[in-house]
């Protein structure tokens, strides 16, 4: 087995393993981090380098400098990781908050983009800056001060899972996760939640674009989703999968189904390109 090794560089932590190929970049949710990336990118070893980053007020990520940032903020930050570690041109690949973040790259940076994963992505509530926060990204921070990480965790967990009693280490891994959560990076991670466009940017995506969702994804379901694939100009080019037996934590359910659908869509640029 290819090993999963932790860096830092640019200001951000991130696990990377080695491949041939195309490199493939992986943006992780709101409650979430790199570790939650470990099977995905196990499933990926060997065929694609891939690094998994921990957004900025994640893991031993530096927090942003901007009190309220939004998307463009967050892929500053990633661009600067990969000019950091020498990756020129990759494929870039969202989950739920991270798409909100993954799109505003391939937008603003195409020139190192090949392609882009939505994978169980968050729309966005499209507030201002400054507004109050929408109900629901206020009660996320409401839980977080009354039940502190470990018992927010414990309480949301669960429903990112399409069976959580089926699988108690998925479970406990997404948990553990979750648990990890720091302030004032969550807080950050909220902003930009409340004013994520990701349905404004996926209109101007240019580049070949798989859209990923679980069948019983309860947070991002799949009629959601469905909302940001027909966002993407020219619907020919991209693709829309949903899978079985997978909720929210699709990537630690599914990982191997995941990196079958990634390598599909790197093969098929591959060939377009040839």
């Amino acid at each position: 087995m290819i090993p999963i090794s932790y860096h830092s560089a640019a200001g951000l932590s991130y696990l990377a393993c080695d491949g041939e190929g195309m490199p493939v970049v992986l943006l992780h949710g709101i409650g979430s981090n790199a570790q939650s990336y470990v099977p995905l990118m196990q499933a990926l070893a060997g065929r694609y380098p891939t690094l998994a980053w921990d957004a900025p007020g994640y893991g031993s990520s530096q927090e942003l400098s901007q009190d309220w940032p939004d998307a463009s903020d967050y892929a500053a930050a990633l661009d600067r990781l990969l000019e950091r570690v020498r990756i020129s041109r990759c494929v870039v690949a969202g989950h739920s908050l991270g798409a909100l973040i993954a799109v505003r790259y391939a937008v603003t940076a195409l020139d190192r983009v090949a392609a882009l994963v939505l994978i169980s992505p968050a729309l966005g509530y499209e507030s201002e800056k400054g507004a109050p926060l929408p109900a629901g990204v206020a009660r996320r921070i409401e839980e977080l001060d009354r039940l502190g990480a470990e018992g927010f965790a414990a309480a949301r967990s669960p429903g990112l899972l399409a069976d959580p009693a089926g699988h108690p280490d998925i479970l406990q891994a997404v948990e553990r996760a979750m648990a990890a959560v720091r302030r004032p990076g969550y807080d950050q991670a909220a902003r930009l939640l409340a004013v994520g466009r990701l349905i404004d940017d996926a209109a101007e995506v240019e580049v070949p674009t798989a859209v990923l969702v679980g069948t019983q994804d309860r947070i991002t379901p799949p009629a959601h989703v469905r909302r940001a694939f027909d966002a993407l100009p020219e619907p020919q080019r991209h693709r829309y999968r949903e899978f079985d037996n997978a909720g929210h934590a699709i990537c630690q359910e599914q990982p191997a189904a995941v990196a079958q659908a990634i390598g599909e869509l790197i093969e098929s640029r591959a060939n377009a390109d040839a």
